[in-house]
């Protein structure tokens, strides 16, 4: 059998996951910048704010239904996985080199789990100047500045590492001959012919638009209850 008859492009990550990571990508930036700029640029670190919300509110839902390689069932491991894994002992079956590696995982699990917190700490935060989340006067005084401190300080530091490693990540696997930013523009991979592709249909996609407008009204709704 011929190299081109055992493998074909596949289709591993479906647009909605693309446009949720650049998007992600994109917010992230913006948000690192514009609070290290404070001053007026601190209205758009506030509105930037719950939009990463919504994405990230977007990500858990579209974790659950949306294509096979963006579900949670389909990278989150045990650690036996994990360990065989780093052994070399897994099985071609078990797809572990499709969506997110077991290592890959636990990175992606790590970076949405931290900038949730940020989101939530930030919602309620106060520097004490000028800037309050829009969650503020739900909490007391004390609750917001451990809120603060933490965004401001750990949670920001740690966020900037997490960021910095999963850099250095791409860097390594593409120095091994992955290339993982190609598939996350294009969304296919070149892989075995008997991989199973993600759904990518326009059903799929106008699924996502439905999940995407409701988590941005929701991300509204929260910005409304501090007015």
């Amino acid at each position: 059998m011929s190299l081109e008859s055992e493998v074909r492009p596949v289709r591993v990550w479906d647009l909605p996951t693309r446009l949720f990571h650049w998007l992600l990508v994109a917010g992230v930036v913006a948000l690192v910048i514009t609070g290290h700029v404070g001053g007026n640029a601190m209205v758009w670190h506030m509105r930037l704010g719950p939009a990463v919300g919504a994405l990230l509110l977007f990500r858990v839902l579209w974790g659950v239904v949306g294509g096979r390689w963006s579900r949670f069932a389909s990278f989150v491991r045990g650690p036996g996985t994990v360990l065989r894994y780093l052994r070399g002992q897994t099985d071609p079956s078990e797809h572990l080199h499709v969506g997110h590696n077991p290592l890959g995982a636990g990175s992606v699990l790590a970076m949405l789990a931290l900038l949730i917190a940020q989101v939530a700490t930030g919602l309620v935060a106060d520097d004490e100047i000028a800037t309050t989340g829009p969650l503020n006067r739900f909490v007391d005084s004390a609750t917001a500045l451990k809120a603060t401190a933490w965004h401001t300080d750990a949670g920001q530091w740690l966020l900037i590492a997490l960021v910095a490693l999963h850099v250095l990540a791409i860097v390594l696997y593409a120095r091994r001959g992955q290339r993982l930013v190609p598939p996350m523009i294009s969304g296919d991979k070149v892989l075995p012919a008997d991989t199973p592709p993600s759904a990518d249909t326009p059903a799929t996609r106008v699924l996502a638009l439905v999940l995407a407008a409701g988590c941005a009204g929701a991300a509204w709704w929260v910005v409304r209850l501090g007015g």
